[in-house]
């Protein structure tokens, strides 16, 4: 039998892949997820991020202040490639380190850019998780509380998102999210088909 099933779960910003991938770890299945290793590499790599970025995206509290930062690269290609240089290495390693560690016989990684992952090409398959536009954007309003043309120029960003995973080799399997309908059978649905349920 094949060794550990590695699964990638993603999704267009405000989908719910974070939901879905709660849904998924209340079935027993670890979940990863790498937007917080990130949050996390801002604070260990916080020397070359400062002395790249400045020390004015130092909070009150000492800490970089990931809104100020976030102001600083997005809409800005050069300065958010020279960020991903600094984040997705250390983001990569934790990755990897939590694999090994992972004793189960599947484990779920959680990714907004999960293309850029270390573990892309090694996945037995891909959960991308959708909702409708109009959901999106309200969701976005709430959770994030910035203005209309910021949730605009963020879902601007990824119109290619879609041409980053299809034609891939992995197996592709879509959750819709709409808030409406329950996503739950069609998670164990596709658990099932990847031989983790």
């Amino acid at each position: 039998m094949k060794g550990k099933i590695l699964i990638g779960l993603t999704g267009k910003y405000c989908a719910g892949k974070n939901h879905v991938g709660k849904i998924i770890e209340s079935q027993g299945i670890p979940v990863l997820d790498v937007d917080a290793l990130g949050h996390r590499a801002i604070e260990t790599e916080k020397d070359i991020i400062l002395a790249r970025f400045g020390y004015d995206i130092l909070g009150k509290d000492g800490q970089i202040d990931r809104k100020l930062l976030g102001t600083r690269v997005f809409g800005h290609p050069d300065e958010l490639a020279a960020l991903e240089e600094i984040v997705h290495p250390a983001a990569n390693s934790e990755t990897l380190t939590w694999i090994d560690g992972c004793g189960e016989k599947a484990c779920v990684i959680n990714a907004a850019l999960l293309h850029r992952s270390v573990i892309f090409e090694k996945l037995d398959g891909l959960i991308i998780v959708k909702a409708p536009l109009p959901v999106r954007l309200l969701r976005a309003k709430k959770r994030d509380h910035i203005p209309w043309t910021a949730v605009i120029r963020r879902m601007s960003r990824q119109k290619d998102f879609h041409s980053q995973y299809f034609g891939k080799k992995t197996d592709i399997h879509i959750v819709e999210n709409s808030g409406i309908n329950r996503p739950e059978n069609r998670i164990d649905e596709i658990l099932s088909l990847l031989g983790v349920l």
